[in-house]
């Protein structure tokens, strides 16, 4: 029997893939915010020998058991705060990317890696004025990106900075883009769910927290 333990109000909904199949739930035993699920383990064990047949060389399977969602409060709930600026004429742009590492929307603050700042600039680039701190401009592209390899609120300022390009443009003035930015994170997760296994005869031997930026945009 699995016992997973959620924050309050977390899920909108449940999607458990081999429902009836590989496991079930039952409603009635569920609280405020605790959901417990069953395995059924002969059917598991048929279905990784089966998937073992078709990936004998693999040394282990993954099986997904549950996906979830859960529900956004605004800016708190994103770990990454982000507010972009673009100011120019028809000769010069300037671009101010403000970020701050937000530990309120992690159940346990996590340093974010690999994070990784793309803005497009149109308008004509005619030369790379300053970048603070250094960046990599595409010319083919029209991009120009950052990129950080950690955060945490024990970074400088307690994770708290930004980014700066001026361009000179031949073309402009330039219409303000929209900012993607990329991240992952081991460790914590979003929605502080947790998971327990209850009773004897089996044990987690692994379990593993991660969450990443998937669609992560903002706008001037």
């Amino acid at each position: 029997m699995y016992y997973i333990q959620s924050l309050s109000n977390c899920f909108i909904w449940l999607n458990q893939i081999y429902k009836y199949v590989l496991f079930f739930s039952d409603s009635t035993t569920d609280s405020v915010d605790t959901k417990e699920f069953w395995v059924n383990m002969p059917n598991l064990m048929s279905h990784l020998k089966k998937v073992a047949e078709q990936k004998p060389q693999a040394t282990y399977y993954n099986v997904d058991m549950i996906k979830y969602q859960v529900s956004a409060d605004g800016i708190q709930s994103t770990p990454l705060n982000l507010a972009v600026s673009w100011r120019g004429d028809a000769t010069n742009t300037d671009l101010r990317i403000d970020y701050k590492y937000n530990t309120e929307a992690m159940a346990a603050p996590v340093p974010l890696h690999n994070i990784h700042f793309l803005v497009p600039v149109d308008g004509g680039i005619a030369k790379l004025q300053a970048m603070i701190p250094p960046a990599t401009w595409n010319p083919e592209q029209q991009t120009i990106q950052w990129k950080i390899p950690s955060l945490s609120h024990r970074s400088e300022n307690g994770g708290v900075g930004a980014l700066l390009g001026r361009f000179q443009m031949t073309e402009g003035p330039c219409k303000p883009s929209q900012l993607a930015v990329q991240f992952t994170s081991e460790g914590s997760t979003l929605s502080g769910c947790d998971i327990q296994l209850v009773g004897t005869g089996y044990r987690l031997s692994l379990v593993k927290k991660r969450f990443a930026a998937g669609k992560y945009l903002a706008d001037n």
